[in-house]
């Protein structure tokens, strides 16, 4: 038991990724029949079955691991058994491991929902949902920017086969711009890195954050545009404006448990810009061009947000709207760059996730009891479900909108707080007064349309509308309901655990601007405690594999500080570099003899 734990411990981190992708490919091998016929397959209760196992068994994994990152721990997974920053890792810290709770709590329930009739409607639903899951945790976890690039592929490419589940013309058409938007963000993603690296000479995200203050000034200001490129890409993943337009419409034609799901997507780019824009890139240059323009753009978003839903032709699209309404609100806390303010934009996120998913669900419950009339915010004959229906809208407007005493209310309490003696403090609070009432307006219409104003059925039997009436469902979609009211459920009890959770967050907060932390935990230090690091590119010192000749590495002495003791003892380390290594550490614990060249301290 004690090595069954210590095995759990050591490898903690890439669990969460191992998990979805074995499940997805395991769901590849089982196969799958065209959609028509998925209702009738055998294979379908086992899909169902591993695949919400897999999503309770990540939740379970996820839970274990905010229990480690709650002490203030943060874990390393060093892939290969090389050390950052020549190796890929992983890295498991309250902030990580937040998002993975987050993830899970939301798929849980969502997989559950979907897992009747809604995954008949598409091949590989389970499979894909398992691969955007990977991506997502993985991009939680990583700690090095070009995999964090290639996380986000992974889960982008899993995004546009949900988005097209069950197919439709318009589905289709939104799913181009969709994909042609990701694809122009992933090329401003490449190109970014591409100036980071060649200025910085690393893409690991602790390296970087060291490294940057040492940089000479033209190489220091490539590094800051290539780390403002990356805060265009994030900002388009977090559909912040003028880079979202394309949020409202393309989440308004997928699935009702995709665009449940969905709303964790927005928080990818969100937790992108607070990890590299606002930790990675902590210098007075980038920070000095960040804040200004994070703000106002913050600003902008929230407004526009509560204004276009007020305009909104459909609950769908009116959600979406609110979605960047909140984007907006987060985005304002982090402009702030204090952890006051930023523990309140983590805790207004996870509420913001869950209730928009839950208003994405109430949609579809409302869509298939209004027949003809859908989710079109026009006045219909009343459905069948009206009173619950109403009260539990009622609940989620209440919610969403910020009044007390639920998480809304209390995530934009922690946000106006942290304004105390900002510069711009009367422009924060009056923007984010006024988008909280324009949202009280936004959904007193749209309940107003949708129930108080609902006309009575049509009583005449010999009439179109009274049969067409008669044919709609008299309850909710199967699981439908129960669904909205586990997230309703988990976000009142999300109020009841407000203190301990924003103590949480507080610490988090904290703990991601404490670069010196990452530094010490990440990087590996010589006999003289400085960080192992690159060496700007010399296209003359090549770097020597076992099949690369015998030539002098005046480094060799350093090898056994970033890998670990079986992979120094392995074949691919040559008994001419096993020769260098010995010889260079001699020299140097010698007094009397030459001293090598040490590695210039900031490469």
């Amino acid at each position: 038991m004690t090595d069954l734990l210590h095995f759990w411990q050591q490898h903690a981190p890439i669990f969460s990724i191992l998990i979805p992708a074995l499940t997805a490919f395991i769901l590849l091998l089982l196969g799958n029949p065209g959609s028509g016929s998925l209702a009738y397959d055998w294979r379908q209760p086992w899909r169902r079955g591993i695949s919400y196992i897999s999503a309770t068994l990540g939740l379970a994994t996820a839970l274990c691991y905010l229990s480690y990152a709650s002490s203030g721990q943060i874990i390393i997974y060093n892939l290969s058994e090389w050390a950052a920053p020549f190796g890929i890792i992983l890295v498991l810290d309250q902030l990580s491991a937040l998002m993975l709770v987050l993830t899970y709590t939301l798929a849980v329930p969502i997989l559950w929902y979907a897992s009747r009739q809604w995954d008949e409607r598409g091949r590989y639903f389970h499979a894909m949902l398992h691969f955007l899951i990977m991506g997502l945790c993985g991009a939680f976890l990583t700690g090095d920017l070009f995999n964090l690039f290639v996380f986000f592929e992974i889960l982008l490419m899993a995004s546009y086969v949900l988005l097209l589940h069950g197919q439709g013309k318009v589905r289709f058409q939104l799913g181009i711009h969709y994909v042609t938007i990701n694809l122009l963000a992933s090329a401003l993603f490449l190109i970014g890195l591409g100036m980071i690296y060649g200025s910085v000479g690393s893409l690991n995200m602790t390296d970087v954050a060291r490294l940057m203050p040492l940089l000479e000034p033209a190489e220091h200001r490539l590094a800051v545009a290539g780390g403002l490129m990356l805060f265009v890409v994030f900002g388009i993943k977090a559909a912040m404006l003028p880079v979202g337009f394309w949020l409202p419409k393309t989440y308004a034609v997928a699935a009702t448990p995709v665009a449940a799901f969905f709303t964790i997507m927005t928080k990818v780019g969100i937790y992108a810009i607070l990890r590299i824009n606002g930790t990675v890139f902590d210098d007075p240059l980038s920070h000095s061009i960040l804040a200004p323009w994070l703000l106002t753009i913050g600003l902008i978003t929230s407004l526009y947000g509560a204004i276009a839903a007020l305009g909104a032709e459909r609950l769908r699209r009116f959600v979406g709207f609110m979605i960047l309404s909140s984007v907006g609100t987060i985005l304002v806390a982090i402009a702030m760059l204090n952890p006051q303010a930023w523990a309140g934009a983590l805790y207004y996120m996870l509420h913001s996730t869950l209730i928009a998913a839950a208003l994405y669900l109430m949609g579809g419950w409302i869509t298939s009891q209004r027949g003809e009339f859908k989710d079109h915010l026009k006045v219909a004959p009343q459905i069948k479900q009206q009173k619950i229906a109403s009260i539990t809208f009622f609940i989620i407007a209440l919610m969403m909108a910020g009044l007390p005493p639920f998480s809304g209310f209390l995530g934009k309490v922690f946000i106006l707080q942290a304004t105390a003696g900002h510069a711009y403090q009367a422009w924060i609070i009056a923007t984010l007064l006024l988008v909280s009432l324009l949202s009280i307006i936004g959904f007193t219409r749209v309940g107003f349309i949708l129930f108080w104003r609902a006309t009575k059925p049509e009583d005449d039997v010999t009439s179109d509308a009274y049969l067409a009436y008669q044919v709609l469902p008299a309850k909710a979609p199967p699981r439908n309901d129960t669904a909205i009211y586990i997230l309703l459920a988990l976000l009142i009890g999300y109020v009841l655990l407000t203190s301990p959770i924003q103590r949480y967050m507080h610490s988090t907060a904290v703990q991601i601007q404490h670069n010196e932390l990452y530094e010490a935990t990440i990087l590996k230090h010589d006999a003289d405690n400085q960080a192992i690091s690159v060496q700007p590119y010399d296209p003359e010192n090549l770097p020597q594999t076992k099949y690369g000749g015998e030539s002098i590495d005046p480094n060799a002495h350093l090898i056994p500080y970033v890998i670990s003791e079986n992979t120094l003892q392995g074949e691919h380390i040559s008994d001419f570099k096993q020769r260098q290594i010995l010889k260079q550490q001699q020299q140097l614990s010698d007094p009397s003899g030459d001293k090598l060249q040490p590695v210039q301290e900031g490469y």
